[in-house]
């Protein structure tokens, strides 16, 4: 034991050690008196913010789509009040229970409960993923109030895009969907990453975004710790988007899609005083409400593997022979040239053309031809012949200055250009000379030569009207003025008879005449062959191996306002083209007329094509083992642009009492129906 140790020492250091230990504890307390008060004082509205949004959830309201509207101002695609259900993957604890869940709320079926497993676990995390949309509020409110077993399941109020005549306006108008991450990437918005927010994805949605897309809202809301809203603070509304007005006479859009009936093609109809285009149908074609609403799986394979391409838009991505339709081109090229056309030349089924015989299709001849004849009976000697004097480049330059081989300026996706050949072109692509053969076979539009619906449009366009003639598609309160031809009027007069006489006179499509009083159609039949005669006669057969029909047309004839052209995949010639431009021009001058044929026909083919696209999507279905409920009745806005409000507007309110007076515009408006 230390003897100096007394207890003054112990004392004396026992202070000091407490002294010391006190002095650290207020030096600590200091400091956190410091920082509480520098948290209270200083950072007060930091923490007061951050306390506040625990405890008020701020969202963005997407907004309204602009609506598309056709020349009539009657909507192609609108918006309709929507209850809906999103997922948030990125947001899920336990995808499987969470879809299970939503599954057994919403009465899915085991197929669309693996469908949207399949969507949430396939899908970027970050985007919204739709799980069902345009639910009755029971079922909208049985998800809300299970929302605190559901993190990541965002249920809304909102506004969902309609299309009201659906398949009809598929590849025209196009659809909208989603953000993708590649879409995000490229426009890095907070809006892009809300629940139920859709933008454009294909045709003029896409082309069209930021008109349609309009500025979205806001909303504050009071919230628990659990996420469940308590009450509604402050809402800004959205501002919808701008309308875009089109060219496209929506009945008439509608008419000619179903027309097209149980084949595979398109319908292209102008105005050919000022370029409108006023239908551009392609059919097969897909609903786009099912791809807005986030298409399913086995919706999909159905239109994907599906023979005659529903995805395709044939009007400006289907790429065919013209055949005999670019031989009234062909005449103005050789009249041009300063060839007499009461000139003939005998046909006697064939023509030698250097050690070679090329056949016209008729057989036995057409005897003595002169060019008038040569276009309604379409005589391929006579076109030999004298494309042997002139040569391939006259054709060619013709053919290009009437529409062929050309890119218009329209606000779409893509369009192709085809092709137009000649002997550079075929030294530059293959590096062999021209030949002889190749000018017969490009003469009778065959051979390298490839033309679109949409280029053959603008062709009878321009034989109508020897007028540089320029499609559109947006609606304006401006006239185009079109640049002359170079035709003088002894010429065009010439080539407009006789392709009158192709429908009205001896010709190729007697079948085609409008049953319309005082209205002759003119027009040029086309048969292009897809194979060799050794594999099929093109008329029969397997399907891909017959031959497209074509028609090009104009109306009236002696003083031409619409012009179009019909193109059918595989309908084993121009006999499956012509009936169809037949029928869609008499529903322009006779809608009530143009509808008896059309009734009478889907009657046949089982319904409308949106009838039969249902039906077959259930067809498909229930081979593949699933169970659909029945499609939901058509919406009323529908009645505004089908092809039987157009019929509305024609028929007279009352029985009629003196001879009929017909009015200026031929074409009933479609706003009539609705007075």
């Amino acid at each position: 034991m230390d003897r100096n140790l007394t207890s003054n020492s112990l004392r004396h250091t026992f202070e000091r050690r407490s002294f010391i230990i006190g002095a650290v504890q207020g030096g600590i307390g200091c400091l956190l008196a410091a920082r509480m008060g520098y948290i209270a004082v200083a950072e007060n509205e930091k923490y007061e913010m951050e306390a506040e949004s625990n405890r008020v959830n701020l969202s963005l309201i997407p907004p309204r789509r602009g609506w598309i509207l056709d020349r009539d101002g009657s909507p192609l695609a609108s918006n309709r009040a929507d209850f809906r259900v999103d997922i948030i993957p990125e947001r899920l604890h336990d995808p499987e229970r969470t879809v299970e869940l939503l599954g057994e709320l919403l009465d899915f079926t085991e197929v669309e409960k693996i469908d949207l497993l399949e969507r949430v676990e396939d899908s970027r995390g970050f985007a919204a993923v739709p799980v069902a949309s345009g639910l009755a509020f029971d079922k909208f409110a049985a998800v809300s109030v299970r929302l605190p077993e559901l993190p990541g399941v965002v249920p809304q109020r909102g506004f969902s895009r309609f299309y009201p005549t659906g398949a009809s306006v598929g590849h025209l108008i196009g659809y909208v969907g989603a953000p993708s991450r590649e879409e995000y990437d490229l426009e890095p918005q907070p809006l892009l990453l809300t629940p139920g927010f859709k933008m454009g994805k294909d045709g003029l949605e896409q082309q069209f975004e930021q008109t349609l897309r309009g500025v979205p809202g806001a909303r504050r809301v009071e919230v628990t710790a659990s996420g469940r809203i308590v009450r509604d603070l402050e809402t800004r509304d959205d501002v919808q988007g701008q309308a875009i007005r089109l060219t496209i006479d929506g009945p008439l859009q509608d008419y000619a899609a179903r027309r097209i009936g149980l084949e595979s093609g398109s319908v292209v109809v102008m105005d050919c005083r000022s370029g409108d285009l006023m239908c551009m149908a392609s059919m097969p074609s897909f609903d786009p409400n099912s791809f807005s609403d986030g298409i399913g799986r086995l919706e999909y394979s159905m239109l994907s593997e599906n023979d005659r391409v529903p995805l395709r838009n044939k009007v400006l991505q289907g790429l065919y022979p013209p055949g005999s339709t670019v031989k009234p081109t062909v005449g103005m090229a050789l009249l041009g040239e300063g060839v007499d056309p009461d000139e003939t030349v005998n046909c006697s089924g064939g023509l030698r053309v250097g050690n070679r015989v090329f056949r016209c299709w008729k057989r036995g001849g057409h005897g003595s031809t002169n060019l008038s004849k040569a276009i309604y009976q379409s005589c391929d000697v006579y076109f030999y012949a004298m494309a042997q004097r002139t040569g391939m480049w006259p054709i060619a330059e013709a053919c290009k200055r009437y529409g062929m081989q050309q890119q218009f300026d329209l606000p779409v996706v893509s369009q192709f250009y085809g092709t137009v050949p000649d002997p550079d072109w075929k030294m530059e692509k293959y590096g062999r000379e021209w030949q002889a053969f190749d000018t017969v076979n490009a003469t009778i539009g065959q051979g390298y030569m490839l033309a679109s619906p949409l280029q053959l449009a603008v062709m009878a366009s321009r034989l109508a009207t020897s007028e540089m003639v320029t499609p559109r598609l947006l609606l304006d309160n401006t006239t185009p003025r079109f640049e002359g031809m170079g035709v003088s009027d002894e010429y065009k007069r010439y080539i407009r008879q006789a392709m009158s006489d192709v429908v009205n006179g001896p010709g190729t499509a007697g079948r085609a005449r409008l049953p319309v009083d005082d209205v002759f159609m003119a027009g040029k039949t086309g048969t292009a062959q897809v194979v060799g005669l050794n594999i099929s006669d093109g008329k029969s057969g397997p399907w891909r191996y017959r031959d497209h029909g074509l028609f090009i047309f104009f109306a009236p004839f002696d003083n031409p306002r619409y012009a179009g052209a019909v193109v059918i995949e595989h309908g084993g010639g121009s006999g499956a083209a012509y009936p169809v431009a037949r029928d869609v021009m008499t529903f322009l001058f006779d809608p009530q007329k143009g509808l008896e044929a059309l009734h009478a026909l889907e009657e046949q083919w089982g319904g409308t094509a949106q009838e039969r696209l249902d039906r077959q999507y259930v067809q498909y279905a229930s081979a593949a083992g699933v169970d659909l409920p029945p499609a939901p009745p058509p919406v009323t806005l529908a009645r505004q642009v089908d092809a039987e409000a157009r019929a509305a507007a024609a028929e007279p309110r009352e029985a009629d009492t003196d001879a009929f007076i017909p009015r200026g515009e031929a074409n009933p408006r479609a706003d009539e129906a609705l007075t």
